[in-house]
């Protein structure tokens, strides 16, 4: 493909991507497997051009008189961001073969204007509603937040499976398959990949094996910090992909139980004579061998589709969960309530924490949106409790960085909720799954019983938790 006809296809994505709410990963692949034409180093370049619009959207839609179509993100794109002359700009616009049309005069005008003074909001690429939550959230580090937050591309994490491996046999693993991991700052399970240029991890054999699996280093210290142990009963209630029931089952392994067992001998084979021993030498397949935790890890979810995903993920990991399908209110754990040692949950939410991965996703978001959310996870909250048994824990976990989905969800919580004390994050990360550096950074940004974490201050994803004890 022509450079200009990379130009044409990379607007034609953004108008899928803005037309629909799939993540701009999928519109991507989609694009790539209807357009065989194009090769490898042809999807990378769009794919590397839709990223950059979308990551500064908002200052695009300014600089082109609000335009919101991929064709203006992508002129706007060319002159703001890679520094084109209108006439390089035009050169790429002639309408020949595949590429783009010429310009019109309007656009033309918009690329040549001398740049105003952009408002706060458009300089920091988020929408102007998510600006003002930063500013009440961070005060004067809001910018920086912002920008840690849609700037970068996001690493690729990787968390080491104790049931199968060590961290150090993990990366000796991944050096040899030609990768370069390094060991993650906070969680001592954790190895980190760059994203330039992006693994793919899901080819690896750690990875099909079950040695590792894909968790932002964030996404792992909220697991650690819920304290699990062998032998307690464990809820993770909303449990959607998976991804942290498997942290917690993974905390959960009894002493001892750091391998799989081995898979039983071959069991008898039936033929039309009846049941007989296999041969000698004869390759059965064997169910995938298991480890043991001592306890009980249940995980819930109102979406069994989401449950039923779950499956492979625990057998390729080697460990158990059982599977409970909530009803629309909560309704399907009756038996289990005021029993469980750790209720952990990963409340839905609008996922700004996660924006760097998924800029597309902040220009869906409206406001509404937000106070919805609140809305559901307070009442998810006050349902999960009564799970919680005296002296157990109850965690609460956001993807989001928004003020509305955390702290003011946990104090609406905390006012109707007394008999439910706060646990000190310094005291929770006394964690052998926790680095000696990531207690004393994560105590340090702590507050109280509350954590915040961001891409511009731990270099994760944006995590927001709070610890609680039961007491009554």
């Amino acid at each position: 493909m022509t450079p200009a006809a990379r130009l044409a296809a990379a607007a034609a994505v953004l108008d899928s991507i803005a037309q629909g709410r799939q993540p701009a990963e999928a519109v991507l692949k989609a694009w790539g497997s209807a357009n065989r034409y194009a090769g490898s180093k042809d999807r990378r370049a769009i794919a590397d051009q839709v990223y950059k619009v979308l990551r500064a959207r908002g200052r695009l839609v300014w600089a082109m008189g609000g335009r919101e179509d991929g064709r203006a993100l992508v002129i706007g794109a060319l002159s703001l961001i890679d520094g084109l002359s209108v006439e390089e700009i035009e050169a790429l616009h002639s309408g020949d073969g595949y590429g783009p049309k010429p310009l019109s005069k309007q656009e033309r005008s918009r690329i040549s204007a001398t740049a105003d003074e952009l408002p706060g909001w458009v300089a920091a690429g988020l929408p102007e509603f998510v600006v003002e939550d930063f500013k009440e959230t961070f005060g004067d580090r809001w910018a920086e937040e912002a920008a840690g937050l849609m700037v970068p591309r996001a690493p690729i994490d990787l968390r080491v499976n104790a049931a199968k491996a060590t961290v150090d046999e993990v990366e000796t693993e991944l050096r040899e398959a030609g990768l370069s991991p390094e060991r993650t700052p906070w969680s001592a399970w954790g190895l980190r990949l760059s994203a330039e240029p992006p693994p793919n991890v899901q080819a690896l054999e750690a990875f099909k094996a079950g040695r590792i699996e894909i968790q932002d280093e964030g996404s792992q210290i909220v697991c650690w910090l819920a304290g699990v142990r062998p032998g307690m009963t464990v809820v993770d209630y909303c449990a959607g992909g998976g991804g942290k029931t498997l942290g917690l089952a993974m905390q959960g392994l009894a002493a001892g139980a750091s391998r799989v067992e081995e898979a039983a001998a071959p069991e008898r084979v039936w033929t039309p004579t009846g049941w007989v021993d296999p041969p000698a030498g004869t390759k059965t397949k064997q169910p995938a061998p298991i480890a043991r935790a001592e306890g009980r890890l249940i995980a819930c979810d109102v979406v069994q589709k989401r449950l039923d995903n779950i499956r492979p993920r625990l057998a390729r990991a080697g460990v158990e969960a059982e599977l409970i399908h909530l009803g629309p209110n909560g309704g399907g754990v009756e038996d289990i309530v005021g029993t469980a040692d750790v209720v952990f949950v990963d409340a839905p939410c609008t996922g700004a924490g996660t924006w760097r991965r998924r800029p597309e996703d902040a220009w869906r978001l409206k406001p509404e949106d937000v106070d919805r959310m609140h809305s559901l996870q307070t009442a998810i909250l006050t349902r999960a409790a009564k799970l919680v048994k005296p002296g157990g824990r109850l965690v609460y976990v956001t993807c989001s960085m928004l003020r509305v989905e955390n702290e003011a969800t946990v104090d609406a919580f905390e006012e109707d909720h007394p008999g439910f004390a706060p646990v000190a994050i310094a005291e929770a990360l006394n964690e052998a799954a926790v680095t000696d550096a990531g207690r004393a950074t994560l105590s340090a940004l702590a507050t109280g019983h509350r954590l915040r974490m961001s891409p511009a201050t731990t270099d994760t994803d944006g995590f927001f938790v709070a610890l609680y004890e039961r007491t009554a």
